[in-house]
């Protein structure tokens, strides 16, 4: 007999991500049209590249720094904010984290034990669905992020309300009038909203996310998670921030402590260098995925195969196969075994099986698109 495991572990899902990968082991890779992980494929800038080499060869360059975060990187992160957003935030209001992953299971953490409820919106990013299982925190799903449906689930053990925006998998972008009105109705029950913006760069628009930096008691409720993995191409040196008021700040550096004592030196220069020297470059990058997404469109429009598009944004496109009755993930292997066409299933990011599928549109050229596209009318056939 060998060592009894935690059951909250044992019992979760194994990563999808690494579930989905398995299915082209021992596959050549070379016909495969992989368009299942959102990690950019392009390079980092220069800026970013020559800054973390120099670091590297500091005396310093490998050393600890203070456990929220590299000061300098601390006050870009919140005059960038400032500047994206308006409103007020401070640099004391950000912490530095081993990415945004890091900090959502932080945040949950500081905010939540065994037994709280926390309200996930459909569809739900899944690691923030495992994180909470295996921590004995019961998810409660909201099927449309309204004020209205979000009253009717809040019991007197919600702790927070989650909404990822652009979606990871759907792409949505919310409202930022229904980002406020949820703010409200968090408010109300004194518990936290917790915004992941992971793709907020990779919006239609240039215009703030939501107005609620503006509001002087946004501490009070608001938790905005960020990610410098996909804007800068630096998914590999794990930086990300927590954005919130100085007393969570202070519970999330002890849980920080303990796992990592800080987020990595390099990955915090490296981001650092981003805010500061790189944002045309983003900006850039920004605009081709933008292009990646009207071309995923215009080759979803005839609905190839019976392959329905439901949502597109950020990095993600978000469709619905035609096989009723039939098990998703059984679709993605046959998608693979037959079209070499690899994608997440959507029962990943939802408690039920809904036909849907995550297509990472941001790591394809206009042909590889059109190529799916044609490939999916081939797989009906």
């Amino acid at each position: 007999m060998g060592v009894r495991l935690n059951h909250r572990t044992v019992g979760e899902i194994d990563s999808p991500i690494g579930t989905t990968y398995a299915l082209v082991d021992g596959r050549d890779p070379g016909g495969l049209l992989d368009l299942a992980q959102a990690a950019p494929r392009y390079p980092p800038p220069p800026e970013i590249v020559d800054h973390i080499a120099a670091t590297a060869r500091r005396p310093d360059g490998s050393g600890y720094v203070e456990i929220a975060g590299l000061p300098r990187l601390r006050e870009a992160v919140a005059a960038e904010v400032r500047a994206a957003y308006g409103g007020r935030v401070d640099a004391d209001q950000v912490v530095v984290t081993a990415g945004c992953n890091q900090a959502f299971c932080l945040v949950a953490s500081a905010l939540a034990g065994p037994g709280d409820e926390v309200v996930l919106v459909l569809p739900y990013y899944f690691n923030h669905d495992m994180w909470l299982r295996m921590n004995g925190i019961v998810p409660v799903y909201l099927e449309t992020p309204t004020a209205a449906e979000a009253e009717r689930v809040i019991t007197p053990r919600t702790r927070a309300i989650v909404l990822v925006s652009p979606g990871n998998p759907s792409g949505v972008t919310a409202d930022p009038a229904a980002i406020v009105d949820l703010f409200r109705v968090a408010a109300r029950h004194d518990i936290a909203l917790i915004l992941d913006e992971t793709y907020r760069v990779f919006r239609d628009t240039e215009e703030p996310a939501h107005p609620l930096f503006a509001d002087p008691d946004w501490p009070r409720t608001l938790v905005s998670l960020h990610s410098f993995s996909k804007e800068f191409a630096i998914p590999g040196h794990r930086v990300g921030a927590v954005i919130g008021s100085t007393d969570l700040g202070r519970e999330v550096a002890k849980l920080l402590d303990c796992v990592a004592i800080c987020a990595p030196r390099i990955g915090q220069e490296a981001a650092w260098a981003g805010l500061t020297m790189a944002t045309d470059w983003r900006r850039a990058r920004a605009l081709e995925v933008a292009a990646k997404r009207r071309w995923f469109t215009e080759a979803m429009e005839r609905r190839p195969g019976g392959f329905e598009l439901v949502s597109v944004g950020g990095f993600f496109g978000w469709i619905r196969h035609p096989f009723a009755g039939r098990p998703t993930g059984d679709v993605v292997r046959d998608l693979v075994t037959r079209c070499d066409v690899l994608v997440i299933p959507g029962t990943a990011f939802m408690p039920d099986d809904r036909r849907m599928l995550r297509v990472s549109v941001g790591n394809a050229d206009r042909a590889a698109l059109v190529d799916f596209a044609d490939r999916l009318a081939r797989f009906a056939r």
